[in-house]
């Protein structure tokens, strides 16, 4: 194998550690109100995101295409600035996760291509029209538009149900949540999974593998959607943690209404090629969900350390891309790649090693929340 060879070959496993990634920490966006209601078994319910996040993923390329020529200029672009932007954006969402933070690796990987962009080629190298129209203001109008459709959603079900028994409405709206939610996986696939597509694309333009403007290759597909679904099915239960328990107290009426607000708009999202941030709908529904119903409660603090998180995360993301980028760049040619390939290794088996003592699992992800992500010795799970 020639030095490009190999770069190339560690851009494209590095990118499906990306969906890898993005798979463990998006899971709670489509499970977490499911698993804490009952509707789902936690094991159960990782299984069957992951499944249709593989079926999702093969149904759209819109927004692979947003992501392969919508964003940067193609011809700017170079293996190693592909290579220092996953570096970014798979820090970012290894943070996040640890901390149980449900932020967007959609933005993450945005986020950390734009910067190593930046940092090779300048400004002039982005198109800050295509950034704004299709990543920037989606993500400002998208959990609001479901946090207003989860709580319209929710009231009306409510409303609608009041001469039923509580058992009865229990036993219905969790039918109801396993089909909702199956819809949230699904729509996940059709998005999330194509945004690493769309970054494989462009490393193989930017090798001279592809012409510019070209679509991804099927290998690609499959391969992007099988590592997605694998990190579904591993389970981030840190974050599924945070967004079901540590978020809104939260009835199968409500988790159903959430779940159906989420995947209507992401799937309206998907239809457009917007680039749009799964986790900040389905937090939006969540907390709309809570505010639909009357007594609810909501963990505003919880919520605002979530906000903090979105604002933070593309010029986060975009820093670490673009040090990331000149510190490949400073060391020079292949050797420049492998170190940072190495480093981002050995950074992620750090965070592994540090999310075992104490571990979120499917066994404690239900426990009573005290405030921290990390259940506390002892608790017991709920429903």
């Amino acid at each position: 194998m020639t030095g490009n060879d190999v770069v190339l070959a560690l851009v494209i496993t590095t990118g499906l550690g990306f969906d890898f990634t993005n798979g463990f920490h998006d899971t709670g966006n489509a499970m977490a109100t499911s698993i804490v209601t009952g509707a789902l078994r936690p094991r159960l319910a990782v299984a069957v995101s992951a499944l249709l996040n593989l079926v999702g993923a093969f149904l759209s390329t819109a927004v692979a295409a947003t992501i392969a020529g919508g964003l940067v200029n193609s011809r700017d672009v170079t293996l190693t600035v592909v290579m220092a932007g996953l570096t970014g954006s798979i820090l970012w969402n290894l943070t996040t996760w640890f901390l149980g933070i449900p932020s967007s690796s959609s933005h993450a990987l945005i986020g950390g291509v734009v910067g190593a962009t930046m940092a090779a080629a300048g400004c002039s190298a982005v198109k800050w029209q295509g950034l704004v129209s299709k990543v920037i203001v989606p993500a400002a109008l998208s959990p609001v538009i479901a946090g207003v459709v989860a709580a319209l959603g929710t009231y009306l079900v409510y409303r609608l149900t009041r001469g039923v028994s509580e058992d009865s409405q229990r036993h219905g709206f969790r039918l109801g949540q396993i089909g909702s939610a199956c819809m949230v996986s699904l729509a996940h696939g059709t998005n999330d999974a194509q945004k690493t597509m769309g970054v494989i694309t462009l490393a193989l333009i930017a090798n001279g593998t592809l012409s510019a403007g070209a679509k991804s290759p099927t290998w690609v597909i499959a391969s992007c959607a099988g590592a997605i679904a694998l990190g579904t099915y591993i389970g981030g239960w840190r974050v599924i943690r945070a967004l079901g328990k540590g978020l809104v107290e939260i009835d199968a009426p409500q988790g159903m209404a959430s779940e159906s607000a989420s995947a209507a708009v992401i799937l309206s999202s998907t239809d457009f090629g917007y680039s749009l941030s799964t986790t900040h709908v389905a937090t939006g529904s969540i907390l709309g969900a809570g505010v639909g119903r009357k007594g609810a409660v909501v963990r505003w603090q919880i919520a605002n350390r979530m906000v903090v998180a979105w604002l933070l995360t593309l010029p986060a993301a975009a820093v670490v891309g673009a040090l990331a980028y000149w510190a490949a760049d400073g060391i020079g040619g292949t050797e420049g790649v492998v170190a940072i390939s190495v480093i981002l290794v050995l950074t992620a088996i750090a965070f592994y090693v540090a999310s075992r003592h104490p571990a979120v699992t499917p066994e404690n992800v239900n426990a009573a929340w005290t405030g921290s992500v990390v259940p506390r010795a002892g608790r017991r799970s709920g429903p």
